[in-house]
């Protein structure tokens, strides 16, 4: 590790796992680490995570990754020799999901999660004058998927999405902060007046004291105390959301760029000039805010991954080899509503169908259906995306299936340009933070995409038209 010897570390902390990859100041990975994170669901409609396991997933990431460094290898007392120069930490978070705990900095219950709809009977009684404050304030609906909910269900002394968990473990428990884009997500953000909003503190019943200080996404988050690996006082320079970082992180800045995060579920997010009252998100503060417009999916790799034990498959790869074997669903379709559908239908009471068979229907044609889903939900979202689509850029686990992106350029008729590398939403905040500290970046500029174009004769009228039909049954 000559030269180029300083990095910044970038955690990125996701619904299923944690990750962690060293980046020097040109945008190169040079060693990542990754550990699996537990989801339990104890009711219908609960989804829960264990907030100390998240954070102990988060730490043998890092662990994990400094192993990988360069050089780096154990020593006789087991602490990791060689240590590299780490300048900044940046982090990636989910979003919208929430941790509670108490003065001394211990989780109070578990982590209640981005698809959790534990409360969406309560998010119906409120009045109506509520959304509306809502969709003024924040660009945004009142839905059980958001913070507030979760929050109010809590009555923790503090409360805090992903983002502030982490930072509080971060500098050892000294600091109760967050960035303005997860903020945002919470339905309590004034995203214009860029504070929280006491009218809505009030409505959701959540006092101010229990919530974090927030910040722009790069005016940084304490420094490191205790945590094993790393020395104490390294500053965490940036944070974002990780659908925020990936749009960061594939460059997409101005409106007509289009990315979507193929995870557990998926985000379809661009730019707009300003601040709109539907679908509105706040991306990034930094010497300005920066808005988008977002759909969010609630089941989208969840899909593959649920189809694919449903047909007894070991995992999604399988499962769109599988697909791959017939040219289409024949008719089947399958609409993942498990938890209702979210944008731009935004129904919790749908519910998961799979319709169209007949005798000649095979294991195939459920795994190909499987697949058109994701796409067809990530189009519902762009037919509502004002102006014009010019390039969707894809990035997240599902896109390393050629099929899936093959099969979202037929279906948008538009050009696909899917990453090449995996840790785009690491990625997106390590630039922010390195574009914090003094270096020129602009790294998706010089990044290669897998590029996808559209089949004139993939039949995408009839398959939109059937798959509405689909959509409205359920």
């Amino acid at each position: 590790m000559e030269g180029d010897a300083m990095l910044v570390l970038a955690i990125d902390q996701g619904t299923t796992n944690s990750k962690a990859a060293l980046v020097r100041a040109d945008g190169t990975v040079i060693a990542t680490g990754s550990a699996p994170v537990g989801i339990s669901t104890p009711r219908p409609g609960w989804v829960e995570q264990d907030a100390e396991a998240l954070w102990e997933s988060v730490l043998q990431a890092i662990t994990n990754c400094l192993a990988a460094t360069p050089a780096a290898g154990a020593t006789s007392t087991g602490s990791v020799g060689s240590a590299p120069d780490i300048v900044g930490v940046a982090l990636s978070t989910q979003r919208e999901s929430v941790v509670g705990w108490n003065h001394i900095g211990r989780a109070i219950g578990p982590v209640l999660g981005w698809q959790d709809i534990r409360t969406a009977d309560w998010c119906t009684q409120l009045p109506a004058s509520v959304d509306d404050l809502v969709r003024q304030r924040t660009g945004l609906r009142v839905d059980p998927m958001f913070s507030a909910p979760k929050m109010h269900w809590l009555g923790a002394d503090r409360v805090g999405t992903v983002d502030s968990w982490l930072i509080h473990r971060l500098t050892g428990c000294q600091e109760h902060l967050t960035d303005a884009g997860n903020a945002s997500r919470t339905l309590l953000y004034d995203v214009r007046k860029l504070e929280w909003s006491a009218e809505l503190l009030e409505a959701f019943e959540i006092p101010r004291t229990a919530l974090p200080e927030v910040r722009p996404s790069n005016a940084g988050f304490g420094v490191t105390k205790g945590v094993p690996g790393l020395r104490d006082g390294i500053p965490i320079v940036a944070t974002l959301a990780d659908s925020h970082a990936a749009l960061y992180g594939q460059g997409c800045t101005r409106p007509g760029m289009v990315k979507a995060t193929y995870g557990t579920g998926s985000s379809v997010m661009t730019p707009v000039d300003g601040f709109l009252e539907s679908g509105c998100t706040l991306a990034w503060l930094t010497d300005r805010p920066v808005y988008a417009i977002e759909g969010n999916i609630v089941s989208s790799g969840a899909a593959l991954a649920w189809t694919a034990d449903l047909l007894g498959l070991p995992n999604v790869g399988a499962l769109t080899e599988l697909a791959a074997t017939v040219p289409s669903a024949d008719g089947v379709v399958l609409v993942p509503a498990f938890a209702g559908l979210g944008a731009p239908h935004w129904n919790r009471d749908a519910r998961a169908t799979l319709t169209g068979m007949s005798t000649s229907t095979t294991r195939a044609h459920i795994a190909r259906a499987a697949v058109d889903a994701v796409a067809h939900q990530i189009c519902d979202i762009t037919d509502t995306i004002p102006g014009e689509l010019t390039t969707l850029r894809a990035d997240g686990g599902a896109t390393v299936s050629d099929l899936l992106m093959q099969t979202q350029a037929d279906l948008l008729d538009r050009t696909v340009e899917a990453a090449r590398v995996a840790e785009i939403s690491a990625l997106g905040a390590a630039e922010l933070a390195w574009t914090t500290l003094g270096e020129t970046t602009d790294w998706a500029a010089r990044r290669a995409f897998r590029r996808f174009e559209p089949d004139p004769g993939a039949a995408r009228e009839s398959r939109r038209t059937e798959w509405a039909a689909a959509v409205r049954r359920a």
